[in-house]
């Protein structure tokens, strides 16, 4: 992350993201796979580490193996008839000004309690002979009826390392030369995580 000044004057904290070059590595159409799509890939990887089976498909598009693989649906239907594999996808498909959604897997945190995990306040002040239950959960049910805990019940467990998807992010800068995306505010994931970026 950094920070730039907009025009105005104004200091807005920006996540800086390498997005390209993707290669498209397959076209996807509804007669033989059922739907339409594209497969793009990003950034080279060790040719030890790739089976014979993915290097062959990589060789159709005249690239090296990847280690990012993802199809995106209804890629610019204007574009479409005249799109083939190998052609490659930059940074300036996005243009400034524009909102964009970003999907990444957010960090791990472990088991984290309630306080963490869902914002709880705790107990409350350390008053009337209480002790150690400030960031306790409190009570999670009734008594005789239920008698058990309901399915999602808000509780003590493991966080984070899921799917998320961040909408609606402003591209604040569009660096060509460099396939640098510019987007207003934080995405999902650690540094050097892969994303996945939709307009």
């Amino acid at each position: 992350m950094t920070s730039i000044f907009t025009p105005e004057g104004k200091n807005v904290a920006c996540t800086v993201i390498e997005a390209g070059p993707c290669v498209i590595t397959q076209l996807k159409n509804g007669e033989k796979e059922g739907y339409n799509a594209i497969q793009i890939a990003y950034d080279d990887k060790k040719e030890k580490n790739t089976n014979k089976a993915e290097r062959g498909h990589y060789a159709k598009s005249n690239s090296t193996p990847k280690a990012m693989v993802t199809e995106i649906r209804n890629f610019r239907a204007d574009l479409e008839h005249d799109l083939k594999v190998g052609d490659e996808i930059n940074v300036d498909i996005f243009v400034e000004g524009e909102y964009v959604d970003v999907v990444g897997t957010s960090k791990g945190k472990g088991f984290q309690g309630v306080v963490k995990r869902h914002g709880f306040s705790g107990v409350g002040m350390q008053t009337h002979g209480q002790h150690n239950r400030l960031r306790a959960p409190g009570s999670i049910g009734a008594s005789s009826w239920p008698s058990r805990v309901f399915k999602g019940m808000r509780m003590a467990g493991r966080t984070g390392g899921s799917r998320v998807k961040k909408t609606n992010l402003v591209v604040m800068k569009v660096i060509t030369d460099k396939n640098l995306l510019v987007l207003k505010g934080a995405v999902p994931g650690a540094k050097g995580s892969y994303v996945i970026v939709e307009k």
